[in-house]
Order: C-alpha cells, then structure tokens, then sequence
C-alpha cells in the first residue's frame, strides 16, 4: 500500500528535500514508523517522547484532521494522501 505525503518545508532537511515522498502503513502510527525508517531523525520532530504528534502539527487525512477522526489510529488505504500541517500562531 502507497500513501503520499506532504512534508512541510522546515521538516525537508529529513526528506533530501523533497516536498513529497510516498510511505506505507495502515494507520498514522504506522506511517510515522515508515517515514522514520525511510526519512531517519524525523520522528523526533514529529513526536513527543511518548510518541503523540507534537502539538504544533497537525496531520491530515484526504483533508480530514485526524484529531476529528481516529487519532494517530486513522485508518490508512492505497491512495490516501497525508498532510502535515505546523500550526500557525500570531495575531
């Protein structure tokens, strides 16, 4: 199974820089796994020390926010394309 993700700029010094690259997995958890198998290192910036997204980035599914869906569980299918979002503060 394929997936596609996009990888937001600050996080391409793990990807060679490129802004997409293709993972498997069944879940979100999963596909962490193979993003830091393919891409080492970038589970760190992506995870806290207990493995939960961190905080300041959000993971989308088809555009669907996991946070509305299964959590770091959402289902993943052949296709499927994966957004990492960092938050964006300010006023």
């Amino acid at each position: 199974m394929t997936v596609k993700v996009l990888i937001p700029t600050p996080l391409q010094k793990f990807t060679n820089n490129q802004a997409t690259i293709e993972c498997g997995g069944d879940n979100i958890s999963e596909l962490i796994e193979s993003l830091e198998t393919n891409c080492p290192g970038i589970k760190k910036s992506l995870c806290d020390e207990q493995g939960t997204p961190r905080r300041f980035l959000n993971f989308y599914v088809n555009a669907e926010d996991i946070r509305f869906l299964d959590g770091t569980e959402t289902a993943l299918k052949d296709g499927d394309e994966v957004s990492i979002v960092p938050a964006v503060a300010g006023g």
